[in-house]
């Protein structure tokens, strides 16, 4: 197993809370309120199973690890990456702005709601299809291995015990109540399990 593998199956998980979000947003102009519950949970979600576990992967161990075998950040691959981490925390902030004012708000979540799936998905295709397959090219046996106990330590030191599995199951929940399929399948859980 490569450590691309762990974060593009946690981006089948991410696709699938996003068609959620793309929902809450749609039903939220549709019927004049947002489903509140629904909204925090899917920002709770983004913001600490995608942008603290999954983009904390990323940002401290695959990047760096990429800059070390030649990839230059600046004007390079992983600035871009990096940009749009920070462009999407913003459309998250917003969110969550939003949705504690609620009234009056609904066109400025459903906005940036919008926007942030949109980002994901050409971040998300530029990662599977463009940076990962680069990562692979450059990354020795040695490099994998090193990455995927790093990542086993996010999982088991950096985070509460059960966290991941918890967003997990949020993503399913969230899927169901909105009827949104699941692709992610067995995802796995830095090879250490699969759920």
């Amino acid at each position: 197993m490569r450590s691309t593998d762990i974060l593009q199956s946690e981006h089948r998980v991410i696709e699938q809370v996003m068609g959620c979000l793309e929902k809450i947003a749609d039903q939220a102009l549709a019927k004049g309120e947002l489903d509140e519950t629904s909204a925090q949970q899917g920002l709770d979600f983004f913001q600490t199973f995608a942008d603290g576990c999954h983009h904390g992967k990323e940002e401290h161990y695959l990047f760096p690890m990429m800059e070390s075998r030649g990839f230059p950040r600046n004007g390079g691959p992983t600035g871009v990456m990096l940009h749009e981490h920070e462009e999407g925390r913003q459309h998250v902030r917003a969110m969550q702005a939003a949705a504690a004012r609620q009234a009056g708000a609904l066109r400025y979540f459903a906005c940036h709601a919008h926007a942030y799936v949109d980002l994901l998905r050409q971040h998300i295709f530029k990662e599977d299809h463009r940076l990962f397959p680069m990562a692979n090219q450059v990354f020795s046996p040695e490099d994998q291995a090193c990455l995927l106990d790093r990542f086993a330590q996010v999982e088991h030191d950096d985070v509460p015990a059960g966290m991941h599995e918890k967003y997990l199951e949020l993503a399913d929940s969230l899927a169901e109540r909105f009827d949104v399929a699941s692709d992610h399948g067995a995802t796995v859980r830095c090879g250490h399990g699969k759920h």
